[in-house]
């Protein structure tokens, strides 16, 4: 058993949900989903996951690199990007914050 501790944010719903069910059959604690930047701080703040799984692209007026910027300065909790996207402009702004990784969708 996994103790890992897991914050999934993600806007489609259908696929959080996939990720989670997936991750807690490899025995990971999935804590918390947000579908939004602001919710993804105030989640990550309050739950102090061991990582984040984040979108890029959330719902809302905070995306994926901001709100990934915002919890670093706060916490520090690694996150790996979950992205369909790959412009060289998307990825510049998503280096810039250091993230663990990225895992491009979509994904199995």
């Amino acid at each position: 058993m996994n103790n890992e501790r897991i914050l999934i944010v993600e806007d489609e719903k259908s696929i959080a949900i996939d990720l989670q069910r997936r991750l807690e059959r490899f025995g990971y604690a999935v804590v918390g989903m947000a579908s939004e930047g602001n919710e993804a701080i105030k989640l990550a703040l309050e739950l102090e996951p061991d990582i984040i799984l984040m979108d890029i692209m959330l719902s809302g007026d905070v995306d994926g690199v901001a709100a990934a910027k915002a919890i670093n300065d706060v916490k520090d909790i690694p996150f790996i990007f979950l992205t369909a996207y790959t412009d060289e402009k998307t990825l510049e702004r998503a280096k810039a914050v250091q993230p663990y990784g990225y895992i491009l969708k979509p994904f199995k």
